[in-house]
């Protein structure tokens, strides 16, 4: 199957987008480090002021009702993390400005295997106060100095002037902030001035992107073009572009590298892209969930089977992260009740709309796969008792869609932890993230090994007791797959994105959070007053909580903190 090339005047559009962006380097070029944190500055107060007219373009084309309490998912994984990322962006350049490095007041400790790792949250007074109790690292690979980390710190912005020419964007169509937060990584990270092709999906977004990317379309910087794979086959393939980013899947990603078609697939056993220029991705998989036995309270059980149905439902199951198989001690005493509170809260959750394409049939595919597969409620599926020595295609077809699996391996805790790290490694399709759930004296009884099996888990995230995405709202953090991947096996992708510090070469984040929800984590020693979080699917003030939050986050000061603090509780 070939693609049909675009209309003359889609083609003449493509044409002078691209060259507009070819004149507008020279004005990128010539913006130095100041210049650059006030586009940025910029960027970031007009998405305050577009950010009620984003969340109701992002509502609309995912069907939601406009006051169902999963309204909260488009405000925080829409505007917020662009107002965020833009502050931390803007904190690293001034950073820069006054000679020093990105990194200079974070912590920088030590992480298995002699790893440089940089404390990214909490780092700020707001973090430890609104997300108390999460905190994350991101892990340099071994052999990485300290010194090299800060020396290294900023990428091309130590060098303002030398750009990199004109890069593509290919828009996600699942997570509002995607686009806009690779645009500005493009620019700030690498150099290149952007044309961003958005996804047909996100098409009814095209006005707020044009408004909160107003600064850098208006100097040339920037360029918004919509329309199907053929405008997007004639973008990449232009003979000014000299880069292309993409989110998606992997299937995606190789029709754009090699073509499609028997073409295609030798084109990739031989190794001879069709697309000649370099590519980065960030792409999807399917990411377990590893559930440590352990003696769990009946609260417990219920709080981690929403937390883990969380995982996978959040935006509908259409998630890069969503976690899709979850991976269970077979000998854990727990194991039933814990699968019965798991098709609970997979039932219980919002009913809500099939918005992207293909969903309902990839969950008949998945249904039709597996003997054992139920509906669960909502076009929800459960998929339980894969053979371990069979799972069948749960471990290497990533679903996109409300498909839940559970894959139970034998031992105590010790061995179930070591054969389920290695599970994860060499049975599941992707490296974009992986979850652990453990309880705190689970977590004692393991000691050192625990951070070692972190260690081992060859992924981009990896979660303690937070699910990934928690990575993901992090603007410091790294997110991408685990590195080493290539165009011919290209797994979860190439190469990182968001990274306000600007690291040069990372390995992963690493993410941790409560076991337990406020006020129980309290009652129980863990000193965590974070409630249950508001991207949980059954969080009943989520719309309020994410409204709130991006209001502070466009403009952080002390006398929002009540009313967040109040509705948070309340969810």
């Amino acid at each position: 199957m070939t693609t049909s090339p675009p209309t003359t005047d889609q083609a003449g559009a493509i044409d002078r987008a691209v060259d507009d962006l070819a004149r507008g380097e020279a004005a990128w070029a010539a913006c130095g480090l100041a210049r650059r944190r006030e586009l940025l500055e910029e960027v970031q107060a007009a998405t305050g002021e577009q950010a009620e007219a984003w969340v109701r373009a992002a509502v609309a084309y995912k069907r939601l009702p406009e006051n169902s309490p999963l309204v909260g998912e488009e405000w925080i994984s829409g505007p917020y993390p662009v107002l965020t990322s833009a502050g931390a962006l803007a904190a690293s350049i001034k950073a820069l400005e006054d000679g020093r490095s990105p990194v200079d007041g974070f912590s920088v400790g030590r992480a298995p295997g002699g790893r440089v790792a940089v404390r990214v949250l909490p780092h700020s007074v707001w973090d430890r106060l609104l997300l108390n109790g999460f905190g994350a690292e991101v892990w340099m690979p071994p052999g990485v100095t300290e010194a090299t980390v800060r020396d290294r710190a900023g990428l091309a912005l130590h060098r303002p002037a030398d750009t990199a020419g004109v890069g593509v964007v290919l828009g996600a169509g699942n997570i509002t902030s995607i686009p806009v937060l690779d645009v500005l990584y493009e620019l700030y990270a690498h150099n290149r001035v952007v044309a961003l092709k958005l996804n047909p999906v996100t098409d009814g977004l095209l006005d707020v992107f044009s408004r909160v990317l107003a600064p850098l379309i208006d100097l040339g910087a920037v360029r918004i073009l919509t329309g199907g794979a053929d405008v997007g086959t004639y973008l990449v393939h232009h003979p000014k572009v000299s880069h292309v980013h993409m989110t998606g899947s992997a299937a995606t990603h190789d029709a754009i590298v090699f073509g499609t078609g028997s073409e295609g697939a030798a084109r990739k056993r031989a190794g001879t892209p069709l697309l000649d220029r370099p590519v980065t991705s960030e792409l999807g998989g399917v990411s377990p969930t590893i559930v440590v036995p352990g003696d769990w309270s009946e609260a417990d059980l219920r709080f981690q089977a929403e937390h883990i149905a969380t995982q996978r439902l959040h935006n509908g199951g259409y998630n890069c992260v969503a976690s899709q198989v979850v991976v269970l001690a077979s000998d854990w005493p727990q194991k039933d009740r814990f699968l019965a509170h798991l098709r609970a809260a997979l039932s219980a959750a919002p009913a809500r709309p099939a918005y992207y394409p293909g969903s309902d049939d990839r969950v008949t595919r998945a249904l039709a796969s597996y003997a054992g597969a139920e509906r669960v409620g909502g076009g929800r599926v459960l998929i339980e008792n894969l053979d371990p020595a069979d799972p069948g295609p749960a471990l290497t077809t990533e679903y996109f869609a409300p498909v839940r699996a559970a894959l139970e391996l034998p031992g105590d805790i010790r061995t179930f932890l070591d054969g389920a790290v290695r599970a994860a490694n060499e049975k599941f399709t992707g490296t974009l993230g992986a979850n652990l759930v453990a309880h705190p004296r689970a977590m004692a009884a393991l000691g050192p090994a625990l951070d070692e099996a972190i260690a081992e888990l060859r992924y981009g995230t990896v979660a303690l007791n937070a699910w990934t995405g928690v990575g993901y709202l992090t603007a410091t953090a790294t997110w991408g797959a685990f590195p080493g991947h290539t165009l011919d096996d290209v797994q979860s992708g190439i190469g990182v994105v968001h990274n306000a510090l600007l690291l040069d070469g990372p390995e992963r984040t690493v993410v941790r959070g409560p076991f337990r929800p406020a006020p129980r984590s309290i009652l129980h020693g863990e000193m965590a007053m974070s409630p249950k979080p508001p991207w949980f699917v059954g969080n009943r003030t989520a719309a309020t909580t994410g409204r709130l939050l991006t209001g502070f986050a466009a403009a952080p000061r002390w006398s929002a903190l009540p009313a967040i603090f109040a509705s948070a509780l309340r969810g």
